[in-house]
């Protein structure tokens, strides 16, 4: 068994070199990668067909191709994702599945097509009433067709049993990560902002059969550990946490991100699946009963009250909204828990966030306000 020292190390380098680390993982397993844009992508059925699944999350570049296609005001992940495709970053990709769950998605599934031919494209709608049997039915219908579009672009047959293997793997994963973000909540100082956020990122670039075997090591050793004492706790909220600058000056105010709800994160695995059914009702089911998310439509706007609870449980010193600059649902949604965290009595501090920051100085200055409110 590794040190955990060095297990940690080596996620971290796997993350912060995705080019690197997906060419690595490819030689690895002798697979052929696919790539998976945001959100709840049905990586499961990627995995089955046989291909590597990489999480697709944008990334710093100069954009150049993209806005031939997509306007300024639209969300710079996407506008990366739609960059790299064009200028050959891309390349090794066998295809993409695109979840439509923004508008900005809705408009680059057909935008692909002609941005980026050599490179198959596979939508997949999610249901707006998910909750209901239709809706659950017809996500596994939506499952099915990804299913039937990955058996055409890769010439195999996708048995229900590789669906089921394949469950099996990601439902350890999940499991896995859901005790991870526990340990790390307990070991602030250990796993800093940035160390956190880059342990759970490789998993993106990565073989989830290894990622999830290298976490469970570094799980078991950390455990054994004292728990550690962070001068701040906070929980994160938003799609993702970058650029990851602004994590380092969160640790240089005595910040630690003690749990999320994050896109790129915690809702990825924090709702259980049921325990009856096929892989893909159970997959279905995960989006059905899936709370506070913000890409998924609910009544009833669970995201506040989640975050609350989120306060209490890690005994969490406020709230850190990472606003994506142009992401109308994730603004939509700011003021409704702007209000009931008010209400509550616990810090908030909102940050416009953009992968693509020349500097994040104002940033600096708005973190240390807020550090120094919470002290």
């Amino acid at each position: 068994m590794a040190d955990y020292k060095a297990l940690i190390s080596e996620l971290t380098r796997i993350a912060s070199t995705p080019d690197k680390s997906i060419a690595e993982s490819m030689k690895e397993t002798g697979k052929e990668a696919f790539g998976c844009f945001p959100l709840h992508t049905p990586e499961e059925l990627v995995y089955a067909a046989g291909y590597l699944p990489v999480g697709l999350w944008g990334g710093k570049t100069d954009l150049k191709l993209s806005d031939k296609f997509l306007q300024g005001f639209c969300c710079t992940i996407i506008k990366a994702n739609l960059e790299f495709g064009m200028n050959g970053t891309y390349k090794m990709l066998k295809g993409v599945i695109i979840p439509a769950l923004c508008d900005t998605l809705k408009c680059v599934s057909e935008n692909w097509i002609y941005a980026c031919p050599d490179i198959p494209v596979i939508p997949i709608v999610y249901p707006m009433l998910r909750k209901i049997e239709g809706g659950e039915k017809y996500c596994v219908e939506e499952f099915r067709h990804v299913q039937k579009r990955l058996e055409e672009i890769s010439g195999r047959a996708i048995p229900d049993k590789a669906i089921e293997a394949a469950f099996i793997v990601y439902e350890d994963y999940r499991a896995t990560m859901r005790e991870f973000v526990r340990v790390a909540s307990d070991h602030p100082l250990t796993f800093d902002a940035k160390t956190r956020h880059l342990v759970i990122k490789a998993a993106y670039f990565m073989d989830k059969i290894k990622y999830t075997y290298i976490v469970k090591d570094i799980i078991n050793e950390v455990k054994q550990l004292p728990k550690e004492k962070a001068q701040l706790r906070i929980i994160a909220s938003g799609i993702v946490s970058e650029p990851v600058e602004l994590l380092d000056i969160l640790t240089e105010n005595g910040i630690a991100i003690v749990g999320d709800d994050l896109s790129q994160e915690s809702r990825n695995w924090r709702t259980p699946a049921r325990k009856e059914g096929t892989a893909l009702e159970k997959m279905a089911g995960m989006i059905a009963d899936q709370k506070g998310d913000t890409f998924l439509y609910e009544q009833e706007k669970y995201k506040g009250a989640m975050l609350i609870d989120q306060v209490k449980n890690e005994a969490a010193d406020g709230v850190i909204y990472f606003q994506m600059k142009f992401c109308d649902p994730e603004e939509f949604d700011y003021p409704i828990v702007k209000k009931e965290l008010e209400a509550a009595g616990i810090p908030l501090l909102y940050l416009e966030v953009d992968q693509l920051l020349d500097s994040v100085e104002q940033l600096r200055t708005r973190i240390q306000s807020f550090a120094e409110l919470l002290v």
